[in-house]
């Protein structure tokens, strides 16, 4: 069986090829899609990267996020990955902004938001993905990302004041 392969795109987000995962270099450009979550309370979804992850093991990030293959768009991507990483089904995601991140790894990001009021147990999460989900309420993340910002994904904080706006 061949790998996935991942959408190649060009600085302006175009598509320029493919790669089969795991054969990327450092000039790569790739594409991401990311979901930030929130509950009528105010509160933030979050997960925990699984600490088997090649990138950023153990981290807290949004509470989906992951890597488009060929044949997907952003938004197929997402309600993807939506389902297969936390169990989340038929939800309605608005599309938000659209983010470079120009680091180790080089790729955009489009963002997009969700409301849901979901207890914690009604979630399914994917364990080879995912360590754990938790709610966090706008203050607890700040403070969480005051004492240890070693903890989160350095995207983080730029999405609560995005989407706390």
């Amino acid at each position: 069986m061949s790998k996935a392969k991942i959408v190649i795109v060009n600085e302006n987000d175009e598509i320029i090829g493919s790669k089969e995962r795991g054969t990327l270099n450092q000039s790569d450009i790739y594409r991401v899609s990311a979901l930030w979550i929130q509950n009528s309370n105010g509160e933030i979804l979050l997960a925990q990267r699984s600490f088997n992850k090649k990138n950023n093991p153990g981290k807290w990030g949004p509470a989906v996020a992951g890597t488009i293959d060929e044949g997907e768009s952003y938004e197929s991507n997402i309600v993807k990955e939506a389902e297969e990483e936390i169990g989340l089904k038929n939800q309605k995601f608005q599309k938000s902004f659209h983010h470079f991140h120009d680091g180790e790894h080089k790729h955009f990001t489009q963002w997009f938001f969700a409301l849901v009021d979901k207890d914690i147990k009604q979630f399914t999460i994917q364990e080879d993905e995912v360590e754990k989900i938790k709610w966090f309420s706008k203050e607890e993340l700040l403070q969480s990302l005051n004492n240890s910002p070693e903890n989160f994904l350095k995207v983080i904080p730029e999405c609560i004041n995005f989407f706390n706006k």
